[in-house]
C-alpha cells in the first residue's frame, strides 16, 4: 500500500489570524518553530500529470530540497491521500526516484523531456506541536503567495497533519479551534490554486463530480465515496453564490439533494443519532437556499413574459419587485454561508464522511449491510424505487400538487442513484440500458419539477397579490402590481393541461424502459 498522509486543510481570513495565535496558545500549545518554504510544481504544458491525478513537486526546505509526487484528485479522500516524499540532490526532479512512486506509469521518456515547473508557492510556516496522551497533530499556520509567471494571489491556511492518534482528533481539535476561530474547511490543494491561477479562470459552477466507485466496493465505502463527490460540489459552488451567480445556488442545491438522496438510499446502515442529526442540518441549509432559488426561476419566467407578452409594463414592474426579494434572499444566504453553523456543518459533514459513528457501528446487522457488496445493494434500491414510481405515476392526473412532487422527490432519487452507481454494473448493454433509463427519468422529472414550478409560482403569485393590495388596508392598493400578479397567475394555470399530459407520456415511456443492473 503506498505511504499515506492525512491531514485537513482549514482556510484563515488573514484578519482572523491574531484571533487564530490566541486560541492556539490558549489552549496550551507546544513553541511554535517557523522556516520558509518554496515550493515549485512541475508539469507538461498540457497539465499531462494533472490529468493523470498526480502532482510533482521540489520543496526547498533551507538546505534540504525534498520531491514529493501526491496522488490528487476530486475524488480523493477528505483526510488521506498516496504521498511519496524523497530527498534529492538539485532543484530538478529526479526522475529516477519518481519511477519509484505511482508515476512510474506515465513516466514515458516523451513526457519527462516536456515536464518543466508551472508555478510555485512561497510560504512562512509555523509549526505548532500539538500533544495529547498518544495523539500528536503538527499544526501548520501557512502564510505566503501562489505565484505562476507575473501571476500571484495570496495564500493563507492551516493544516492539521496527524502524526500519531487516529483521525477523529484532527476534527476534535478543527472544532476546538472552530469555537474560536472563522475556519473553514477547504478540499483545494495548493496545487489546485496554482492551476487555477495559471489557468487565470474566473470561477465557474461546479457540476456533479464523478463518484469513481467500481464494483469491488462494499456499500460502506460506496457511501464514502458518493458524500465526498457531493461535498467537494457543495464547498466548490461557494465563491459563485458571494458574487450572486444563480448557477452557483444551484449547484450547491444540486449537491445537497444529491447528499440528501444518498443519505435516504443508505438509511438501511444509517441507524446512529449522528446520521440523524447530519440529516437535519442539511435540512435546514436546503431551507436557507430554497427561496433565492425559487425567486431564480420564477424570474426567468416572468422576463421571458415581457419580452413576449402584453401588458408590459405591469410585467416589468413587477419584474424590478421580484429582482429586489432576489437581492435580499441572497443576502440571507451570504449570510448563512458565512455563519458559524454553516461551516460547522461542513466540518461535521466531512467528519461523519470519514470516521463517523455509522462507519464503526457494531451491530451485526448494520455491519453486514455495510460490508455488503455494492452491486447488491444498488440493485435491491433501483429495483424497489422504480416499483414505486410505477406504482403512483399510473395516476399521475389524479394526484395532487403535492402527491406529484413527491413523485418528482422519487424520480430525483432513482436518477441520482442511477449515475451513483453506474460503474457497479459494468458493460456495453448495462451502460446503454442505463443511458435510456437515465434519459427517460430525466424527462419525467423534468416534466414534474415543471408542474411543481408553477405550484410554487401560483403560491409566489399569490403573495405577490396580498402585497399589492397591502395586506389588508395599512397601505395603499397597487392596481398595476395586482393587475400583472393577476396575469402571471393566468399564464402559469394555461400552462398546467399542457405539462400534465408532458408528464404523463414521460411516465408511458419510463414504465417501459428495461433495467440496467440485471
Amino acid at each position: 500500500m503506498p505511504p499515506q498522509e492525512t491531514e485537513l486543510k482549514l482556510d484563515v481570513a488573514p484578519s482572523a489570524l491574531p484571533q487564530l495565535l490566541r486560541s492556539v496558545a490558549r489552549n496550551g500549545h507546544a513553541q511554535p518553530r517557523s522556516k520558509n518554504i518554496v515550493s515549485v510544481y512541475f508539469d507538461t504544458p498540457d497539465f499531462q500529470l494533472r490529468k493523470a491525478g498526480f502532482t510533482l513537486r521540489v520543496r526547498r526546505d533551507g538546505r534540504r530540497r525534498l520531491q514529493t509526487v501526491k496522488q490528487e484528485g476530486e475524488r480523493a479522500a477528505l483526510l488521506a491521500r498516496n504521498e511519496w516524499e524523497q530527498a534529492i540532490r538539485g532543484n530538478q526532479p529526479d526522475i529516477d526516484a519518481a519511477r519509484g512512486t505511482g508515476l512510474k506509469p506515465f513516466l514515458t521518456k516523451k513526457l519527462v523531456r516536456r515536464l518543466k515547473p508551472m508555478f510555485e508557492t512561497s510560504v512562512r510556516r509555523t509549526i505548532y506541536p500539538v500533544r495529547d496522551g498518544i495523539t500528536e497533530i503538527e499544526l501548520a499556520l501557512d502564510q505566503g503567495r501562489v505565484v505562476a509567471g507575473r501571476k500571484s494571489s495570496p495564500l493563507h491556511e492551516v493544516e492539521l497533519e496527524l502524526k500519531t492518534g487516529a483521525p477523529v482528533d484532527l476534527f476534535r481539535l478543527a472544532r476546538l479551534l472552530g469555537q474560536d476561530v472563522p475556519l473553514q474547511l477547504s478540499l483545494r490543494t495548493k496545487a489546485e490554486r496554482g492551476y487555477a491561477l495559471l489557468e487565470g479562470k474566473q470561477p465557474v459552477p461546479v457540476t456533479a463530480l464523478p463518484v469513481g466507485l467500481t464494483n469491488k466496493f462494499s456499500t460502506g465505502e460506496a457511501l464514502q465515496a458518493i458524500a465526498r463527490a457531493c461535498l467537494h460540489q457543495m464547498i466548490g459552488n461557494q465563491p459563485l453564490i458571494r458574487i450572486g451567480k444563480p448557477e452557483g445556488l444551484h449547484q450547491m442545491r444540486v449537491a445537497l439533494r444529491r447528499l440528501r438522496a444518498a443519505l435516504s438510499l443508505f438509511s438501511p446502515i444509517l441507524t446512529d443519532t449522528q446520521s440523524q442529526e447530519l440529516k437535519s442540518q442539511l435540512r435546514w441549509l436546503n431551507g436557507e437556499l430554497n427561496a433565492a432559488r425559487e425567486l431564480d426561476v420564477f424570474i426567468t419566467r416572468v422576463a421571458k413574459l415581457v419580452e413576449s407578452r402584453r401588458h408590459k409594463p405591469e410585467l416589468a414592474a413587477l419584474l424590478k419587485d421580484l429582482r429586489r426579494r432576489r437581492a435580499q434572499a441572497y443576502a440571507g444566504v451570504r449570510s448563512a454561508l458565512s455563519s458559524f453553523r454553516f461551516r460547522d456543518l461542513v466540518l461535521n459533514n466531512a467528519a461523519w464522511i470519514e470516521v463517523g459513528d455509522w462507519t464503526r457501528n457494531a451491530d451485526a446487522l448494520v455491519r453486514a449491510f455495510r460490508e455488503r457488496p455494492i452491486v447488491g445493494t444498488a440493485a435491491d434500491e433501483l429495483q424497489r424505487r422504480c416499483k414505486k414510481i410505477r406504482k403512483h405515476g399510473r395516476h399521475l392526473r389524479k394526484l395532487s400538487p403535492s402527491r406529484r412532487h413527491k413523485l418528482r422527490i422519487q424520480a430525483k432519487k432513482v436518477r441520482y442513484a442511477a449515475e451513483f452507481f453506474a460503474a457497479a454494473f459494468p458493460g456495453k448493454r448495462a451502460d446503454k440500458r442505463r443511458q435510456t433509463f437515465v434519459t427517460a427519468l430525466e424527462k419525467l422529472q423534468d416534466t414534474l419539477g415543471e408542474l411543481n414550478d408553477i405550484s410554487v409560482h401560483e403560491d409566489l403569485t399569490a403573495g405577490l397579490v396580498q402585497d399589492a393590495n397591502g395586506n389588508g388596508s395599512k397601505h395603499r392598493v397597487r392596481p398595476r402590481k395586482a393587475f400583472a400578479a393577476g396575469r402571471l397567475a393566468g399564464y402559469e394555470e394555461a400552462r398546467t393541461a399542457s405539462v400534465l399530459r408532458d408528464a404523463e407520456r414521460a411516465y408511458r415511456v419510463f414504465a417501459r424502459v428495461k433495467p440496467f443492473w440485471r
